[in-house]
């Protein structure tokens, strides 16, 4: 096919299907004003995602290199992104309801580029699919990468340590040298560094590279070199604490030491990566000829067509929040729940005025408590703790990043291991969280396990727990949790506490699942 002179038109693009797709995204995120604050917040209070506030001015930057190339897209609105935008908003109602924040947040940001399918047409969108998904950087991400990030952490240094001929002793996360205690926790865990590297690498590698296969070869080193030299920065750090008798690395100072061996990693992987880099094609002119699409030359989309395509963002964006609201609205207020759990006399188990330890979990809200402690006539102990949420709401919920065994910042307790296991109870299989806790003076083998309101079920997993609230506010409106802890004492092996806390349940698990039924009818 050849093209001449007639075919060409360099004419000033139209901004005003930007202008109104702008608006229209505008407008969008002022529907789910409480998902985008719950990112900014998490932004400003966190140290670990700041970059939240780079992230827009990245992809403005993105898209504003690109916009020869995209002024000779065709534009046309494109109803049918409309199924693909009330699905995800669908998804943002069942994260809602069941107050997973994240899933939420990123609900929202992949509606995003859809708005823009819908507004300009699937060209557009495709056009600019890396700067777009780019804005998924702006979801406070990782906390569920911490536990892995830190066994990591804690594997390799100590691997590093034994290598080096120096005796390590081990517990979880917790491990002694001859010349002190070290642990690795949240802050060493290295998702910082991840974070950091993954937002700038990927950036860097679009900018960088042409070609997918090198921009998805140098993300991926952006991944797995973080991880590593947090490792060795680690290992650096415990070595320079033991070298100096405890003297250097072991305040604040080591923090700023990760820092500055962390800018050196990335300043080397840039550096190399730099020498494969893929200068922009030739090809490209500054200005860019447009193919007549049709008799009057124009590539857009109508007035008309743009107003109506945004006035059903907006409608369908409003359907799922508004159905919140509603659903809110049917809840009522925040019930006071107050309980106890009566044992038959027939039970060999009493209540004990001793306590068998003095931990106790957290939670955040204000639920309903029951905590006590038992003895039976072989004098084993077993402390029970049940806790109740009639109506979770945001920061008043059985799932929360406030509710936990036992702090980082303990000065008593740590956590030592974690699993699950499967006991018989009563010719009925229980699945349960067992954690291995220890103070000073005393161990305990903990046994956990949740109930949801409208299941039957028990529950270990917290995304399943997390899941069945939602499906029970949808269907039935019970939205009440409940968490029971059993945990006894041990001296030198977790199965000495085992088949006390066994017989424990064999003799008093009917009695705590009926207090459960009693309460839940009560409410009813």
């Amino acid at each position: 096919m050849n093209i001449t002179s007639s075919d060409l038109i360099y004419r000033k693009p139209d901004i005003k299907p930007v202008l109104l797709t702008l608006l229209t995204l505008a407008g969008f995120l002022m529907i789910y004003y409480q998902t985008v604050w719950s990112m900014v917040f998490i932004w400003y209070n966190t140290e670990t995602y700041k970059h939240g506030f780079l992230i827009l001015p990245f992809v403005v930057y993105m898209i504003w290199i690109k916009r020869k190339n995209l002024e000779g897209i065709t534009q046309e609105t494109n109803p049918t992104a409309l199924i693909g935008l009330f699905i995800l908003g669908f998804f943002w109602l069942v994260a809602e309801l069941a107050s997973i924040q994240i899933v939420t947040q990123y609900a929202l940001v992949a509606m995003l580029p859809l708005i823009v399918a819908v507004m300009l047409g699937y060209r557009m969108m495709f056009a600019m699919a890396f700067p777009l998904a780019y804005l998924f950087f702006a979801v406070p991400f990782g906390e569920i990468l911490i536990p892995p990030l830190i066994n990591f952490t804690a594997d390799f240094t100590i691997w590093a340590l034994q290598l080096s001929g120096i005796p390590v002793y081990r517990e979880g996360a917790f491990f002694s040298l001859p010349t002190g205690n070290w642990s690795v926790v949240e802050a060493c865990s290295g998702l910082r560094y991840l974070i950091a590297s993954v937002t700038l690498g990927t950036l860097y590698a679009y900018l960088t590279y042409h070609s997918l296969s090198r921009r998805l070869i140098f993300i991926l080193l952006a991944v797995l070199v973080p991880i590593l030299a947090n490792g060795i920065r680690a290992y650096l750090i415990v070595m320079t604490g033991h070298l100096s008798d405890m003297t250097l690395a072991v305040g604040v100072d080591h923090l700023i030491y990760g820092w500055l061996f962390f800018g050196f990693v990335m300043f080397l992987l840039f550096w190399i990566g730099s020498f494969w880099r893929e200068d922009i094609d030739k090809v490209q002119d500054d200005i860019q000829p447009q193919i007549k699409n049709n008799a009057d030359g124009k590539n857009q989309a109508s007035t008309s067509a743009l107003i109506t395509a945004a006035c059903a963002v907006i409608v369908i964006g409003m359907i799922w929040p508004a159905y919140a609201v509603y659903l809110e609205s049917e809840r009522g207020e925040q019930e006071q729940i107050e309980f106890n759990l009566i044992l038959p006399p027939e039970h060999n188990w009493q209540a004990s005025e001793q306590s068998v330890s003095n931990w106790e979990p957290v939670y955040v809200g204000n639920p309903a408590k029951f905590y006590q402690d038992y003895v039976n006539e072989k004098h084993q102990k077993v402390s029970l703790y049940f806790t109740f949420y009639p109506n979770q709401r945001e920061g008043d919920e059985l799932i929360s990043w406030g509710n936990f065994l036992v702090s980082e910042e303990d000065p008593v307790w740590r956590k030592i291991a974690e699993s699950n296991v499967s006991a018989e109870i009563n010719s009925r299989v229980l699945t349960m969280s067992q954690v291995q806790l220890k103070s000073y003076a005393t161990q305990m083998l903990v046994w956990r396990w949740y109930m949801i309101g409208g299941s039957e079920e028990t529950v270990t997993s917290r995304y399943m727990a997390k899941a069945l609230l939602a499906k029970n506010r949808l269907l039935s409106g019970k939205d009440w949790g409940a968490e029971v802890i059993v945990a006894a004492p041990y001296r030198i092996s977790p199965s000495e506490a085992k088949p006390v806390l066994e017989q424990f349940l064999a003799d008093m698990l009917l009695e705590i699942e009926n207090t459960v039924v009693k309460i839940d009818a009560d409410q009813s």
